[in-house]
């Protein structure tokens, strides 16, 4: 099966800190081993060496990345790489994608990975994305998104809490998705991946460290992280450690939304935070989460995926979540909270009992045994296939 893999990056200045770069660098080699020929046409290369590469303009915003398509240049990739199946990971460039196919008399099936919705449910209510809302967008994104589908051969999405909001928003938008869903998974980076029972015991002499490894937009619920970690750091048993995943980012990105500046010096001034950067290493990112004790999930109500609670929970870090979208799907119950006295009860436990630690670290690394990217890149050839 030749397979062109269509990539939005938001993030090049910082590649590590992209999810949706990162799979596509664990799923092409994957793919390949699984005898697929992948071609990726994307701002930066991925996968390795028997992975066909075009490279493709960085969008300025993320609202570019949705409505700025260029259908001659898809046009020309489509005749030169003859696909069999084509993967949109933006999927409402999937018109776009169509019309391409269709002016390069390909009959390749067309697939468009849902790697990030523009709303969320709350109760028996659709939500915006407040993160695509600017200047009133939300509502053009939510009918793009709802065109893409429409376009598709396929969609797939991360997780059973994804199918259905997914399922729930066609219906409303009257979009018939027939039996065009398929639910795949992410990949684990096996980089990331340790066993609790070999793993060193870490100190916690002066504190156990709980990690909060995700982007600090306000819009993953950051205040409410912030309120958490002050109770948190209060108890004297637990020390925090604040991944910042961005840096220094481009003003196209800071003018749109500057929320996790400002929400890195609200963390930076609390005592017993500590924030970090991985400098884009994984290496370095690995060291420290193999420090901490145990994660902390976002309060991101529209959370189909997270990649950075399977990094904690492959290297066998529990990890204490709000009851919100996927996050109460994957994490193991005993694990999640409903208030912030019950955060904080569970992370002094974590701390200070090794026997519930030790349960629970070998738990979450077992949750995300059938995330290796050999085991998803099957899935992901039968699901376009």
């Amino acid at each position: 099966m030749r397979v062109l893999y269509l990539l939005n990056i938001s993030n090049p200045d910082r590649l590590s800190a992209d999810s949706g770069w990162i799979f596509a660098d664990l799923l092409a080699p994957a793919m390949a081993d699984a005898g697929a020929e992948v071609t990726l046409a994307a701002p930066s290369p991925a996968g390795d060496d028997r992975c066909g590469f075009h490279q493709t303009r960085v969008p300025g915003t993320k609202y570019r990345a949705r409505f700025s398509a260029d259908i001659d240049e898809l046009v020309a990739l489509i005749r030169q790489t003859r696909p069999d199946a084509v993967v949109a990971n933006q999927v409402e460039e999937a018109p776009a994608v169509r019309i391409a196919l269709l002016e390069a008399k390909s009959d390749a099936l067309l697939a468009g990975y849902c790697h990030y919705l523009p709303f969320s449910f709350n109760g028996g209510g659709m939500l915006l994305d407040p993160s695509l809302d600017d200047a009133g967008l939300g509502r053009p994104v939510l009918l793009a998104f709802a065109a893409g589908l429409a376009a598709c051969d396929r969609v797939l999405v991360h997780s059973s809490t994804a199918a259905s909001w997914v399922s729930a928003a066609a219906a409303r938008m009257t979009v018939e998705l027939g039996e065009k869903l398929r639910v795949v998974p992410a990949p684990r980076d096996e980089r990331l991946v340790r066993d609790p029972a070999t793993a060193p015991a870490t100190a916690v002499t002066s504190g156990a460290i709980g990690i909060y490894n995700h982007r600090l937009y306000a819009h993953y619920g950051t205040e409410q992280f912030v309120a958490l970690a002050r109770e948190l750091v209060a108890t004297g048993t637990v020390r925090l450690r604040v991944m910042d995943l961005f840096g220094q980012r481009r003003t196209e990105r800071t003018g749109l939304d500057d929320s996790p500046e400002k929400m890195r010096k609200k963390l930076a001034a609390l005592p017993q935070v500590q924030v970090v950067s991985d400098r884009g290493d994984r290496v370095r990112y690995k060291s420290l989460l193999a420090g901490a004790r145990f994660g902390i999930a976002p309060f991101r109500p529209g959370c189909p995926w997270s990649m950075s609670v399977i990094d904690c929970q492959g290297m066998g870090l529990p990890v204490i979540s709000p009851r919100l979208g996927w996050l109460a799907e994957h994490i193991d119950p005993e694990l999640c909270f409903t208030t912030a006295e019950e955060a904080v009860a569970l992370a002094e436990r974590l701390a200070a009992d090794d026997e519930f630690h030790a349960v629970h670290a070998k738990r979450a690394h077992a949750s995300t045994a059938d995330f290796a990217p050999a085991l998803v890149a099957v899935r992901y050839l039968e699901a376009i296939a």
